[in-house]
């Protein structure tokens, strides 16, 4: 599962300063030469299979024939521009195909990279760096950028339930137990129960006094380790509210719910392995967009120098609110010939 509820230049932003050796979207970049001497028709270490766009399941045609042309003219990528004067600028075609599906298991951004990418690397491993390299600029963050940070994180997991009924339905708060602490839980909300409460309002009041609220950076980390795994040291509890109250609580007592991935991960995940990842997001006609609008790019650039090529994750949109993009795909981007840029689907 992902998650693409705010804008990912407030993130940057909050970032931007927190070190003077790790700049924010640095216009630099990397070297061009060390970009032009990889070999782009093999960028990692495993193969990875790929779908026909007609086989891939909830597609509209107006979708399908907008991402048979990201297959067959492809999409030009510029390679960030060095300040050098004797530079020249290096670009790239990629050809994107469907990966295949990956589990809906929460791990989805993680499994769908490593597709992506082609590393021999699987998913957990990756969400343990994605939530390393966080914690670590994080640290460096000036205390004014690292509120920035938390109030990123708020908006997305522990929200004002006083607004942003105009756009949301329904608002969710996460909260973090312990799995150590869950039969405590338990006896708590059974004592209130018994003394006439209802279980939900019971297991609201005792989650909300108990647990741990996502709303800074390290709740961030500590939410975003969780795989679903009977390792994970916490079990996620999350809250529905409408604009009436509480809808209902998700206790996920058998552990099992993994933490979706989010912009703040995407971005580490490209400072990570210092490489841009494009999100390709497909919107069909209940989206309320023209069939020229339904295929749009949403670009993270690592928060250092650029040594690799971008890879590209796939997300499926139903609905103008995006309800239902919380599912990542993998796709594979073939790099071809340089052809001119109106013989290409689009320009990045």
């Amino acid at each position: 599962m992902g998650k693409l509820m705010c804008d990912s230049t407030t993130i940057a932003e909050s970032f931007q300063t927190s070190s003077p050796t790790v700049p924010w979207r640095d216009p630099k970049s990397a070297p061009l030469d060390a970009i032009e001497a990889l070999d782009l028709v093999h960028q990692g270490t495993i193969t990875t299979t790929t779908s026909d766009w007609e086989d891939v399941l909830g597609l509209e045609e107006q979708q399908r024939r907008h991402l048979q042309r990201l297959q067959t003219k492809g999409v030009l990528w510029k390679c960030p521009q060095d300040y050098d004067s004797s530079s020249t600028q290096r670009s790239v075609v990629f050809r994107l195909s469907h990966g295949g599906e990956v589990s809906s298991d929460g791990n989805c951004l993680f499994t769908a990279s490593q597709k992506a990418m082609g590393r021999d690397i699987n998913a957990r491993e990756l969400r343990r760096r994605t939530v390393k390299c966080f914690l670590e600029d994080l640290r460096s963050a000036t205390a004014e950028n690292r509120e920035g940070i938390n109030d990123v994180i708020r908006h997305m997991y522990s929200p004002d339930l006083r607004n942003g009924w105009g756009i949301h339905v329904v608002q969710e708060v996460k909260l973090l137990a312990k799995k150590e602490d869950r039969l405590a839980l338990d006896s708590a909300i059974d004592e209130l129960v018994h003394l006439g409460m209802l279980r939900e309002m019971a297991a609201e009041s005792i989650y909300k006094e108990r647990c741990i609220p996502v709303n800074d950076g390290p709740s961030w980390g500590k939410y975003m380790s969780i795989s679903g795994s009977p390792d994970d040291e916490y079990d996620i509890i999350t809250l529905h509210y409408t604009e009436e109250g509480l809808l209902s609580v998700d206790e996920n007592r058998e552990g099992h719910a993994a933490a979706f991935g989010d912009d703040i991960a995407i971005e580490c995940l490209a400072t990570e392995f210092k490489r841009e990842i494009y999100v390709v997001q497909a919107h069909g006609s209940d989206a309320m967009v023209d069939e020229g609008n339904c295929i749009f790019f949403l670009p993270h650039r690592p928060r250092s120098e650029i040594v690799e090529p971008p890879f590209f994750l796939f997300m499926k949109g139903t609905g103008w609110c995006c309800a239902g993009a919380d599912h990542y795909e993998p796709l594979i981007a073939h790099p071809s010939a340089i052809v001119s840029q109106e013989m290409v689907a689009m320009v990045l």
